[in-house]
């Protein structure tokens, strides 16, 4: 079999620092076996007086992060231009047959077309065309990508259905979990300073509170049960945070870092996913859902697909429509035993990892290499 190419090269609209998820996941993995370099979006700087450069920061032996760094206020054509100068002057001499790409955003093309690496890996964790202020190219480029890929992976299975048809070697690989981790709030009992005075019962959610987030109705269950309190973890991007609700029960800790998250976990006695049904969120597999279950906690959620079936499916998550809805299992979920609940949860996470998941994607990879290899014509 051919050989794997040792770089990969990574395109994201995703900054590295951000949130930890799943490239996060996936590219630490596969950085214990190839140099990972992680071509994030560009950073306007205001005092770059017109100059433009690459950034580059190591953070683990083999991952490096890089940066293109851009005027601030210059047009959509100077910007393409300049990433295509900058992408140019990271390859050189470099041999594109000892790299892979993988695009997480198809808008990476403006400037990346031009090369044919190795092989092309398309990990379309999102249907980011559904979000909010999504560029209008992204549509057209996406299927670009798609013609290019030589392997497709997708965030979940909704979004497989979705794209099934449009590639002949694509994949589902919904949000898996790092068990090891988000095991430590079964034995966790020391909480954080800002969460260790509100009293119980608490519910809590961390993650990106943007336009998906169901602001309404974790204000109206807020109200109908001023006795219980909501823990809210993370950054609000893309919405206005004027609109969130103000009930004194709701508390907003703001972001946290990856190794916090199970000390917050381990606290409360109801873990919620309460996400709008939209066309931002018609697709996505969280990945907090294995991660609540991971740490013990009930989960609540609306009804994402994604989360209904399986863990809805199976009676491992509570699925509601409704503030009323969201009451009614909230109290079912306070006064049951979890003993039984616990056994099915970790018999259905049994055989899932991220370890695992990065293992299937490199095997996926390696086949579409070796069905890239020439064959001689017959004279």
């Amino acid at each position: 079999m051919k050989r794997v190419p040792e770089n990969l090269l990574v395109f994201s609209h995703l900054r590295w620092d951000f949130v930890f998820q799943r490239p996060q996941h996936l590219l630490t993995r596969f950085a214990r076996e190839f140099n990972v370099y992680f071509f994030e979006e560009p950073h306007f700087d205001v005092e770059a007086e017109g100059e433009s450069y690459l950034s580059i920061s190591k953070r683990e032996d083999k991952l490096y992060v890089l940066v293109p760094h851009l005027p601030q206020g210059i047009n959509k054509k100077d910007n393409i231009k300049i990433q295509k100068e900058i992408l140019k002057g990271f390859l050189k001499d470099k041999s594109l047959s000892d790299f892979m790409f993988w695009y997480y955003t198809p808008m990476a093309l403006e400037f990346s077309a031009e090369y044919i690496p190795d092989v092309i890996i398309y990990d379309c964790m999102d249907e980011l065309s559904a979000f909010k202020n999504a560029p209008k190219e992204l549509t057209y480029l996406e299927k670009e990508l798609l013609t290019r890929a030589d392997v497709v992976f997708t965030g979940g299975h909704c979004l497989y259905e979705a794209k099934k048809h449009q590639h002949q070697n694509i994949h589902p690989f919904p949000s898996s979990i790092d068990k090891e981790h988000f095991a430590q709030a079964r034995q966790n009992n020391i909480q954080p300073a800002d969460q260790e005075g509100v009293p119980g019962p608490k519910f809590g959610f961390y993650g990106v509170i943007d336009e998906r987030f169901d602001h309404q109705l974790i204000g109206q269950v807020a109200t109908l049960r001023p006795d219980w309190n909501f823990i809210l973890i993370g950054p609000t991007v893309k919405i206005n945070p004027e609109i969130l609700p103000k009930n004194e029960n709701i508390h907003y800790l703001g972001g946290k870092s990856y190794e916090e998250l199970p000390l917050y976990l381990s606290g409360w006695d109801v873990a919620m996913i309460p996400f709008m049904l939209n066309e931002s969120t018609r697709f996505i597999s969280p990945t907090k859902t294995p991660e609540y279950l991971s740490g013990g906690v009930p989960v609540i959620s609306t009804p994402i697909k994604d989360v209904v079936n399986p863990y809805g499916k199976h009676n491992l998550v509570s699925i509601v429509s409704t503030a009323e809805e969201f009451v009614a299992a909230a109290e079912r979920e306070l006064s049951k035993s979890k003993k039984e609940w616990l056994e099915k949860v970790d018999s259905f996470l049994a055989d899932k990892s991220w370890d695992q998941t990065y293992s299937d994607m490199l095997d996926l990879i390696r086949k579409a290499i070796g069905r890239k290899v020439s064959v001689p014509l017959s004279a």
